[in-house]
């Protein structure tokens, strides 16, 4: 089954770090995919740039409507996201648990799936 696990980051959070510290947040994250890696169960992962380089887009009656980031009613961003091939619901939080991330951010497991259901 294919699950994601996604990187949920309160807004601002990663202002509030020197560098050398969101370096080594960073390099943390690196060897945990490395390991999902070499596990056998990562199929991609990537960390995503701010909300304040995103921007959304809506379509309300018929027009397009774009907003750019940072979005002032949001009080958490995703910040990453890992792809997983994992045997149940039950692994993948258990490697969610694993993940350094869950020091600052929630982990949301979703597995994939059709929408309608």
């Amino acid at each position: 089954m294919a699950y994601v696990l996604l990187i949920i980051e309160p807004t601002g959070m990663r202002e509030s770090r020197s560098p050398a510290e969101g370096e080594a947040l960073y390099r943390r994250m690196e060897a945990f995919s490395a390991d999902l890696k070499a596990r056998g169960l990562l199929r991609v992962s990537q960390s995503l740039k701010s909300d304040s380089a995103g921007v959304r887009v809506k379509r309300e009656g018929g027009r397009t409507r774009l907003v750019d980031g940072p979005f002032a009613e949001a009080k958490e961003m995703v910040g990453g996201f890992f792809w997983l091939t994992c045997e149940s619901r039950a692994e993948a939080v258990a490697i969610a648990a694993e993940c350094p991330a869950t020091e600052w951010a929630t982990i949301e497991v979703r597995e994939l799936g059709v929408c309608y259901e």
